[in-house]
Parts: C-alpha cells; sequence; structure tokens
C-alpha cells in the first residue's frame, strides 16, 4: 500500500500537495462528508490521518499546523461500504453453469447441478478467493455471505470460507450465513441438526428460505417455531430469504414477524428479498409492516438480482421492478439496507461487489433520489449495526481510516459515473489491489 496521490484537478487546475512516501501523519483537507456519525450530512471536513487511524474530524479547512495535506477540493469520502447479502459460494459459475431461461427456476436448478458437479474446495476457495479481491477493490469494508448448507456440501464450504475469514481478517470482515429451505426444520431433522451444527462450530448466523409462492400451511409455523427455538438456544442471529416472488400466496414475511413476537426473540432478524411485499393491497402492505416494526426485523433488497429474475416471461417485456417497498419501510422507522446478492451465477449473470454500484442502481430502481432520507446508510452504519460490527462502515474520530474517496462532490456526480478511479485507502494508507482477470477463472470452467 501506498499513501494517497497528492494531485486533484478542478476546473482545469492543477493543486499539487508533496506527502512523503513514509506519511503516517497527514490531512485530507476539504472533503465533503455525506455520512458521518456525529457531523451533519454533506458538509465540508477536514480529516486528520495519523497512524491509520483518523485521529480528528474538523469541520471546515484544515488548521495550518505544518501537517502535510491532500486538498480533496470537496470530493466525497465514504468510509468502506458494508455488503450485507451475498453467496460467494455461488459466485463466478456463469460462464460453465449459465441460466439456460433468465428465471428463478432455471437458476435453482442450475445451481444445485453444478454444485453437485463442482463444488469441491479448491472450487469454491478459488472462486470465494477471485469475489474478495474484486470487493477490496472497490473498497467493500464487510461482507455476509450466504452459504448452501446441505448435508456433505456443509462439510466442504464451510471450512474453506472459516480459512477465507482468517486469511483476509484486516482486510475485509466476513460472516456467514446457512441457507436451506426452512422446512428442514420440521422435515430433515438430522440435516437442519447437521446445519445448526456447522453454523455454531463457525460463529455463523441461522438462515433459511421461505415459500416461493406456494401456500403456507401450518407446517410452516412450525418450522419457523423450530428455527427460532434453535436461534434462541445457541445464541444465533436469524437471516431470512423472504418471499422471492410476485405470487399472491407468497406471504411468510408476515408469518416470521409473528413468530419472531410470538418467541420474544431478541436476537437480530433480517429478511432479504420481500418482493411479494409491494404487491401486496395496501391495507395489508401496512398491517405487515406495523408487525415488522413492532417485531425489529429489518429488511435487505437486492435490487440488482430481483430485477434481473422477477417478473421475466419468454418474449415479455417486465411490468414490475421486483424490489421491497423501501420507501414505505423506511418511514415506519423499520432498518433497511441494500446489497449485492449474487454474483455472475445463474441467479445474476453481472456484478462485480462493488457497492457503489449497487447504491447506483438502487438509486435508479428504487427511486432513491428525490428524498431527503440518508439512503447511503443502506450501505454503511445500517448493515455494519445489523451485523454487529462498530467500527465498519462509519467515519469517526479515533476510528480507522478505512476509506474511499471519490472523484465527486455532489452524489449526483457519485451516481452519473462509475468512479472507476477511486482511491480506496486501508488503515490510512492507499490500496493496492488490482481487479483480478477473469482469465484466473479459466480452470474451472469445463
Amino acid at each position: 500500500m501506498v499513501p494517497p496521490a497528492s494531485q486533484n484537478r478542478e476546473q482545469g487546475c492543477t493543486v499539487t500537495l508533496d506527502i512523503p512516501a513514509d506519511a503516517q501523519r497527514y490531512w485530507l483537507a476539504n472533503a465533503t462528508l455525506p455520512t458521518v456519525t456525529g457531523i451533519a450530512a454533506g458538509i465540508r471536513a477536514s480529516l486528520l490521518i495519523d497512524n491509520g487511524r483518523v485521529a480528528r474530524i474538523q469541520p471546515g479547512a484544515a488548521p495550518e499546523d505544518g501537517v502535510p495535506r491532500l486538498d480533496l477540493l470537496g470530493k466525497i469520502v465514504l468510509p468502506r461500504l458494508v455488503d450485507v447479502h451475498t453467496h460467494l459460494d455461488k459466485g463466478h459459475i456463469f460462464a460453465r453453469a449459465p441460466n439456460p431461461d433468465g428465471s428463478f427456476m432455471g437458476a435453482l436448478s442450475t445451481v444445485m447441478e453444478d454444485r453437485a458437479r463442482n463444488w469441491n474446495a479448491g472450487d469454491v476457495r478459488k472462486r470465494m478467493d477471485f469475489a474478495l479481491r474484486c470487493a477490496l477493490h472497490h473498497g467493500t469494508g464487510a461482507i455476509r455471505t450466504h452459504l448452501d448448507s446441505r448435508l456433505g456440501q456443509s462439510e466442504i464450504t464451510w471450512p474453506v470460507f472459516d480459512e477465507m475469514r482468517a486469511q483476509w481478517k484486516g482486510r475485509i470482515t466476513l460472516q456467514a450465513v446457512s441457507i436451506f429451505p426452512t422446512m428442514f426444520a420440521v422435515e430433515a431433522e438430522e440435516e437442519f441438526r447437521d446445519i445448526l451444527l456447522h453454523v455454531g462450530r463457525h460463529d455463523g448466523i441461522l438462515g433459511g428460505v421461505t415459500f416461493l409462492g406456494q401456500p403456507l400451511t401450518p407446517a410452516f409455523d412450525q418450522a419457523l417455531d423450530r428455527t427460532i427455538e434453535a436461534a434462541k438456544a445457541h445464541g444465533f442471529d436469524l437471516d431470512f430469504h423472504v418471499d422471492e416472488s410476485a405470487s399472491g400466496d407468497a406471504r411468510s414475511l408476515e408469518r416470521i414477524a409473528d413468530a419472531v413476537l410470538r418467541h420474544k426473540f431478541s436476537g437480530k432478524v433480517l429478511a432479504g428479498h420481500c418482493c411479494s411485499l409491494a404487491l401486496m393491497p395496501d391495507a395489508d402492505r401496512a398491517r405487515v409492516i406495523d408487525k415488522l416494526g413492532e417485531a425489529g426485523v429489518a429488511i435487505v433488497s437486492l435490487p440488482m438480482c430481483n430485477l434481473y429474475l422477477q417478473d421475466r416471461q419468454s418474449g415479455c417485456t417486465p411490468r414490475w421492478r421486483g424490489v421491497a417497498p423501501l420507501h414505505e419501510l423506511d418511514a415506519a422507522g423499520i432498518s433497511t439496507m441494500v446489497a449485492s446478492d449474487n454474483t455472475r451465477d445463474p441467479f445474476y449473470a453481472y456484478g462485480d461487489l462493488d457497492g457503489l454500484e449497487v447504491f447506483r442502481e438502487a438509486t435508479r430502481i428504487l427511486h432513491l433520489d428525490h428524498s431527503a432520507r440518508p439512503w447511503l446508510e443502506t450501505l454503511t452504519t445500517r448493515p455494519a449495526a445489523q451485523m454487529r460490527l462498530d467500527t465498519v462502515g462509519r467515519i469517526t474520530a479515533g476510528g480507522p481510516a478505512d476509506l474511499i474517496i471519490l472523484n465527486a462532490r455532489t452524489i449526483n456526480e457519485m451516481n452519473a459515473r462509475p468512479q472507476s478511479d477511486r482511491v480506496v485507502l486501508l488503515g490510512g494508507m492507499r490500496l493496492d489491489a488490482p481487479l483480478p482477470d477473469y482469465c484466473e477463472l479459466d480452470p474451472l470452467v469445463h
């Protein structure tokens, strides 16, 4: 890693500041801080970097104290971002396992086939490492990944994840969530016990997938009861895939809120996708949102993946966007987030674990513009809190100097371009982490 570049341009003028190559103490002067705990959003401020930490946040210009400075001329400085819903074990299989028709069921069957054929430890390790290097390059500081947890596969994937977490400590904080059909809690008890074993052994989160569109049955409530009872007994937080469908029968979100209330569950609960909530009648949606607030269930929308999958019919232009009603949820005081979800696999053919891309596309898909709400929190402080992380996703005096410097002064400028020239700081030093080349994955394509 090297200190940040010392040149910037504004209106054709070049400002040059000399920062010694071994600089441990310097000012990032005249930065725009749109999301800083304790500081009003959108202000100009200067950050004193000292031995890898933000020693001081000075509103306005930096003082004339003889400390080297980089004048940012109003450029935005963000904390490194938090991606709370990803699938590192599925990532980057698209070249060998493309979705045959772009549908959800096409993705599901293709992944199942590829997992059975190819997901050995070497394959999973190579793809996870590739994805994490992409995320590091783009400025991600923490990732929560769902891991397919089936008998046989868990014994491979969870230990590989544990290796990755140890190897990447200090660069990206990693958490893992089990993913399995929630009905396993009552229909496959041996497999459910195996899942609990792996989640506990690897300090994970207990997850599950609820119905995509089938009518709910009493057995589903029983499965939820057993899942939440297990989480309480073992001290697990919960993270569900919920109602990823346009079906009027996809109504498990309310049942999850009911179960959390019924069991007085005090851990953290996150529900991902929640697509069908947007299609409910207004009165029903309002009732469910009230219950979510009472139960303390947070919501993460996956706008890029669900725009890709939902309402896809051959020869038919999609009629809806497939995303959760984040404006209504956020207005009700529910913690809302956005995240990457899948990356270059049958569920989503694109993506690069780039949080800025997620926010840019979320702004367009979910109409986050023309709003005074602090939507940048959906990729910073809110997912950090969900992951129980105190120092990631925020800029605070005394906190780590893990930052992203953008070539943009406003949110509009930030969203108008990919920000491929962003500068990522890790411990106050410029990160030297180039994007990996796709050809590295060629040996994994049969």
